[in-house]
């Protein structure tokens, strides 16, 4: 049985949000949906919903490969150049940033447990696979959106709109695509800043989650790769297509 893992990696010492989804037959579930704060515990959590020799995909929000020790990274430059006008272009990434130990060595660490890298794949094939992936510009392939939904700024009410919004996009939009999540609910949006936050971040990973699902059931047919394995890369679903009447 496959298992997509999404992973809304805290680029510092921030918490990351944790997403597992289970494929039964063309049929998403979603199996867990949480937050977790050290490197220790995410791995444990992972451990756990993928024990080895298990098959799953893990998309993980975070620079993996990190190239370039200045300047900015080809799919950062590809994210820019595509979704720029859509306010979704990435934050540039080199070797001399704080974070990019962090990042890289997630990515190390997975590729320690058999996770390899998959910019290239071979759709509905069994095995043990990382992505980098970019939860805004897939929303907006995934979700039609002429704009990002803007839920990280803003006061505490406008960032409380931007989740509501993006709830209302999960629970509606996820079942009708193919493969379809069957997704009857989610938490409710909180009114702490602090708790938004931490559902922010679970939401995000299960976006991550689902670009995983998409990328593997589809591969190139319906999925965009910004990048290559050797100066890094980013997976985004494909502009949906509509329905012919």
């Amino acid at each position: 049985m496959m298992k997509f893992i999404g992973v809304d990696l805290g680029w510092s010492s921030n918490p990351s949000g944790l997403c597992c989804l289970e494929l039964h037959g063309e049929t998403l579930a979603l199996v867990d949906l949480r937050r977790e704060k050290t490197f220790d515990d995410i791995f444990r959590w992972i451990d756990q919903q993928v024990p080895d020799p298990d098959a799953a995909m893990i998309a993980i929000d975070a620079p993996i490969l990190i190239p370039n020790q200045t300047g900015t990274r080809l799919p950062d430059r590809l994210a820019h150049q595509f979704f720029g006008r859509y306010h979704a272009g990435c934050y540039p990434a080199n070797l001399g940033l704080p974070f990019a130990a962090r990042t890289v060595g997630f990515g190390l660490s997975l590729e320690a447990r058999q996770f390899v890298h998959a910019p290239e794949i071979t759709p509905q094939q069994p095995g043990r696979y990382q992505i980098e992936v970019f939860p805004h510009p897939a929303m907006i392939h995934l979700f039609r959106l002429e704009r990002i939904i803007k839920y990280k700024k803003g006061t505490v009410s406008d960032r409380r709109a931007g989740l509501m919004k993006l709830r209302q996009h999960l629970l509606e939009d996820l079942p009708q695509l193919e493969p379809k999540l069957d997704l009857q609910d989610l938490p409710e949006i909180p009114l702490k800043g602090t708790e938004m936050k931490a559902l922010e971040d679970q939401l995000d990973s299960l976006v991550c989650a689902y670009v995983a699902a998409h990328w593997w059931y589809w591969g190139l047919e319906r999925n965009l790769v910004l990048g290559d394995r050797e100066e890094g890369y980013i997976v985004v679903p494909a502009p949906q297509r509509t329905t012919e009447i």
